[in-house]
């Protein structure tokens, strides 16, 4: 009898000591994660899992769409508290729209990291997340990014995996001419086998359809929207089309060419700031665009290392300083926005006290040193 209650205990510690040892790998996931190295799906996936584990209350992860084969398209949320009970507003940031461009993935990964670091010691980013919710998504082109894994032939991948119009035999659209912003007018083939085929109709894949479902019923809430491509070292601001400028031209102008300067700074690769056919080239159908047509004011494309050295095939010895640019340029650009609908608008509200106190302080006066 006695034995058999020690191998009973023995067995239990056992268990235990196993349970135990596995939930400690698996707190352990993120801090242990390598930021440098490029993920597969699967990794990332369990990443963000483990990322809401970590920050109870702060992280939550939400599914919004679905792709074509079949896979959840999923964001991660970062939100605090307003300790003030304010509205808050809230940034949109995607990465992974084109499926080769694995450094974009890469970043949002490391721009999630850096706002969970800093927003309890750095008094501006706290500031910005008490005020702003994040809304991140890493991989957008799920379908894609998993194909550009399969081996060297596959890597370069560019679209989604949906499958041919009639009469065609490639597989994809060019997600980034999908969007219904001047679509199919400049920029754009017709032709399915090209990288750069826009689809039958506007927001006809379900990628982009789960942006505008998504974001459409969040435009007076979304201040800013960031979608992070490669390669070129850009940032491109609305609109692609070359007989269209935006309403705030001159400040979407003034943000991003303050964020190219920001990015510039940091290992001195010179980035540059204009729209598309300013500094790369005309297209159409574009997220930012759309973005800002939808009446998000700050909408802006990065694009990240290099200028055609290694291309869509940036080394991983590059993912830490191509972030490092990254997210000085992404902080300047929320944090424009951020002052523009807060700061500015709390000066604008002490502004209108003083004035309101003057205008009572003078009629005072006046009706009684003058009327009397």
């Amino acid at each position: 009898m006695l034995k058999s209650g020690l191998l009973f205990l023995l067995l239990s510690f056992s268990g235990c000591a196993a349970l135990l040892f596995r939930d400690i790998v698996q707190q352990s996931t993120t801090r242990n994660y390598d930021y440098t190295k490029y993920h597969n799906m699967s990794e990332i996936s369990a990443w963000m899992e483990q990322i809401v584990k970590e920050n109870p209350g702060v992280v939550t992860s939400q599914t919004y769409g679905k792709t074509f084969e079949g896979r959840d398209i999923t964001l991660l949320k970062i939100s605090v508290a307003n300790p003030d009970g304010k509205e808050k507003k809230a940034v949109w940031m995607d990465c992974g729209i084109h499926a080769r461009e694995w450094i974009a993935p890469a970043f949002c990964q490391w721009f999630v990291r850096e706002v969970l670091q800093t927003y309890r010691t750095d008094e501006k980013m706290k500031e910005m997340v008490q005020n702003l919710d994040f809304y991140v998504t890493p991989v957008l082109n799920i379908d894609g990014y998993v194909y550009t894994w399969i081996n060297e032939t596959t890597r370069l991948w560019r679209k989604s995996r949906s499958p041919p119009p009639a009469n065609c035999t490639c597989y994809g659209v060019d997600l980034n001419r999908n969007f219904n912003a001047n679509w199919g007018t400049v920029g754009v083939s017709t032709d399915c086998c090209s990288n750069t085929y826009c689809g039958e109709s506007p927001a006809s894949e379900k990628e982009a359809q789960a942006v505008t479902e998504f974001v459409k019923n969040r435009t007076k809430e979304i201040i800013c929207f960031l979608t992070i491509h490669s390669y070129g070292q850009q940032v491109l601001l609305p609109y692609g089309h070359p007989q269209i400028m935006a309403p705030n031209h001159a400040e979407l102008l003034e943000a991003g060419t303050g964020a190219a300067k920001a990015m510039t700074a940091v290992h001195k690769q010179e980035y540059e700031a204009g729209t598309p056919p300013e500094i790369l080239y005309e297209f159409s159908g574009s997220s930012k665009d759309w973005a800002r047509l939808a009446g998000i004011p700050f909408s802006y494309t990065f694009e990240l290392r290099d200028k055609n050295e290694f291309g869509f095939l940036l080394p991983e010895d590059q993912i830490q300083p191509a972030c490092q640019e990254a997210y000085a340029g992404a902080r300047h650009i929320i944090t424009y926005a951020h002052d523009k609908f807060f700061t500015d608008s709390n000066n604008a509200g002490a502004v209108s006290a003083s004035i309101t106190l003057w205008v009572t302080a003078l009629t005072s006066y006046l009706i009684t040193y003058v009327l009397e």
